[in-house]
């Protein structure tokens, strides 16, 4: 009989690198928003995958930035402490380009913890020329002796096994933490806030997205009846952008609430009656007791 093991990796990187699709690739299922906007994950997502004896415990990070507001001053407080106490870290970045201010400072958070490091090159599909990415490897390798380097692919699932088994030799004997077959720890109710905020991020104008929050007011399944029950609220932070969310005659609102619905369905494997209200609470990105009643708080 195998002896059972198990690995948590921390998943980092600056906005928009591909750190949520990666982990909903190397999952098979989609557990974490993506979008093409930057700064689409906001808190920690915890993946889990189970490969025969070895269990890998993914936790996606907002991407890593410079803060302009106490929101993101919190996200990024998230990444830096989920760096502590893993197993792993990835470090994922882009093929080419200078590194941002924020990466190195991530490189350095990597150093002084002194964890494990995986440097994972996505996007390889955009420069195929092999002697481009040699270099590339090596200008990165000057800057921390990382432990390992993938590059990879995440859009055509490219080098995402050879990652898979570097992330399995950290593993260490011992219990899983999770059942076998746990896709995710997070709740039902994270869950379907985090799909509607995405359709909040796919159907609207750039800035009003990142100004709404989402929260679940109710999430009840119905007595002998395969339905769910859903009450949502979504904060904006300005009466303009209230309107702008729900739209003429309630029209936007409605296209969010189907999109985010079927999306649910999908997810969950079962009929959803979502409702939706739109509230306005000025500023809630600056105001610590309002980002952690909606539960994004790194505290």
């Amino acid at each position: 009989m195998d002896i059972s093991k198990s690995a948590f990796v921390a998943i980092v990187g600056k906005p928009n690198v591909g750190k949520s699709s990666l982990l909903n690739q190397l999952l098979g299922e989609k557990v974490a928003i993506v979008t093409a906007k930057p700064q689409t994950t906001r808190t920690r997502i915890t993946g889990v995958l189970t490969r025969g004896s070895v269990q890998l415990v993914f936790i996606d990070t907002p991407g890593f930035h410079k803060p302009k507001t106490k929101l993101s001053d919190a996200m990024d407080r998230v990444v830096t402490t989920s760096i502590k106490d893993v197993d792993a870290v990835m470090l994922l970045v882009e093929p080419e380009g200078r590194l941002t201010e924020a990466e190195h400072a991530l490189i350095d958070n990597i150093r002084q913890e002194g964890v494990r490091s995986i440097l994972v090159i996505n996007k390889i599909d955009l420069i195929p020329e092999k002697a481009r990415l040699a270099a590339r490897i090596a200008s990165l390798m000057e800057l921390h002796p990382f432990d390992a380097v993938v590059p990879i692919s995440v859009l055509q699932n490219d080098g995402l096994d050879r990652l898979l088994s570097e992330l399995e030799s950290c593993a260490q004997e011992g219990p899983h933490f999770f059942p076998d077959d746990t896709l995710t720890d997070q709740p039902e109710r994270v869950i379907a806030a985090e799909i509607l905020r995405e359709q909040l991020l796919l159907h609207l104008q750039q800035e009003i997205p990142h100004g709404t929050a989402v929260v679940i007011e109710k999430l009840r399944p119905r007595e002998e009846s395969p339905i769910i029950d859903i009450e949502a609220t979504i904060y904006c932070e300005k009466a303009s952008h209230k309107g702008m969310i729900i739209g003429k005659n309630g029209a936007s609102l409605k296209r969010i609430a189907t999109a985010a619905r079927q999306e649910l369905e999908r997810f969950l494997d079962q009929r959803i009656n979502l409702q939706c209200w739109v509230k306005v609470k000025e500023d809630w990105r600056n105001k610590e007791n309002l980002i952690r009643n909606f539960g994004l708080s790194d505290t």
